[in-house]
């Protein structure tokens, strides 16, 4: 069960807001709380969401709000085909946002309801969750255009998968460079199957640009990692990739012959101030041992409630708008983060990163 998010008397933790990157795609909710007839609230960059799923299957997200007078829709009755307001019973269909019926037009009126509509977003199934597209505000039905629904590598037909997810009382900029930061590990993450403190060691790692993100090339994961040593029982090479991208995407894909891990995770802004982690992850190795979903969703559970304690006792100190610091190396992620984000916020498209470089910290 994720952390509550409060101080000990209830109060919401908040730190400072941050700017928010518009017209891409953010996971909303698992699909599998879209049932037949049921709607799903959900908050995505400070925007009250409904989601659903039709009959025919697709699911949908909508502005949790009725045109007429503003009534939540999420209080109201869905039949699989249309959704209807509580108040005073507009229908709309779901995908489209437009207006079906309004039951209190008579003959003697000249208004077409199918000229009205709600606001509806471009919403897609991917990996269990609900993908919406979210338009900078004020751009109308922007069209996602060429940007694809992000979706979870795979290496073939047969493997198992896990989910885990947490809220951060934190801005969208803090938890992802959290999840970028590669010198915490020793110290958050202490535990007899992941590392110690005593396990720090001196590392350097190649970095290339990739649009609108970079990447940490192909190369043998940390040796002082429990879990990695693991994949030395098939005996042949291991190699690991991490790429980031914007808005807020971290893949790692390990190989080790023909078996594979892969993980997708992703820090959504629930609001200016708030965000979520969601981690998929899909796997064939150790595929025949038993139990093995279950153990690795324990001890991944276990690895997340590490990193969202530690952001909850981080919030405690940014309420005070203290000033931070970015150093060297270890930093270097975070201020390429930054300068990404920066670039798409105006437009220049301008990479931080020039070409291959490398890095050193010990972590």
């Amino acid at each position: 069960m994720p952390l509550v998010t409060t101080t000990e008397a209830g109060v919401p933790i908040q730190g400072p807001s941050a700017t928010l990157i518009y017209d891409d795609w953010y996971p909303a909710l698992r699909t599998d709380t879209l049932h037949k007839g049921k709607l799903v609230t959900a908050m995505l960059l400070g925007i009250p969401l409904v989601l659903g799923r039709l009959n025919s299957g697709k699911v949908f997200a909508m502005r949790d709000s009725c045109p007429h007078r503003g009534i939540p829709l999420s209080v109201g009755w869905f039949d699989g085909n249309r959704v209807t307001c509580r108040y005073h019973g507009w229908e709309f269909e779901p995908c489209s946002g437009r207006c079906e019926l309004i039951p209190s037009l008579t003959a003697h009126d000249h208004l077409d309801a199918t000229k009205i509509y709600a606001s509806a977003f471009p919403c897609e199934e991917r990996d269990g969750h609900a993908w919406v597209y979210i338009p900078g505000p004020g751009s109308g039905k922007r069209s996602p255009g060429a940007k694809p629904v992000p979706e979870l590598t795979k290496f073939g037909p047969r493997y198992r998968t896990a989910f885990l997810t947490a809220d951060l009382p934190c801005n969208v900029d803090h938890g992802i460079i959290g999840l970028m930061d590669p010198a915490h590990g020793p110290f958050v993450h202490q535990a007899w199957w992941w590392r110690s403190r005593a396990s720090i060691r001196e590392k350097t790692k190649r970095f290339e640009p990739i649009p609108e993100g970079f990447r940490m090339s192909a190369h043998a994961p940390s040796g002082n990692s429990a879990p990695y040593k693991l994949l030395g029982v098939y005996g042949q090479p291991v190699e690991t990739t991490i790429d980031f991208t914007l808005p807020n995407r971290r893949t790692e894909v390990i190989r080790c012959g023909d078996k594979w891990f892969s993980s997708l995770t992703t820090v959504t802004p629930v609001t200016a101030s708030t965000c979520r982690i969601d981690v998929i992850a899909a796997w064939n190795v150790f595929y025949w041992v038993p139990f093995l979903t279950p153990v690795a969703k324990f001890f991944g559970a276990r690895f997340v409630r590490q990193d969202q304690e530690t952001m909850i006792q981080q919030a405690e100190g940014l309420k005070h708008n203290p000033s931070l610091m970015l150093i060297d190396d270890a930093d270097k992620p975070a201020k390429w983060y930054f300068a990404l984000k920066q670039a798409r916020m105006d437009g220049t498209g301008k990479h931080p990163l020039e070409g291959p470089v490398e890095l050193h910290w010990r972590s």
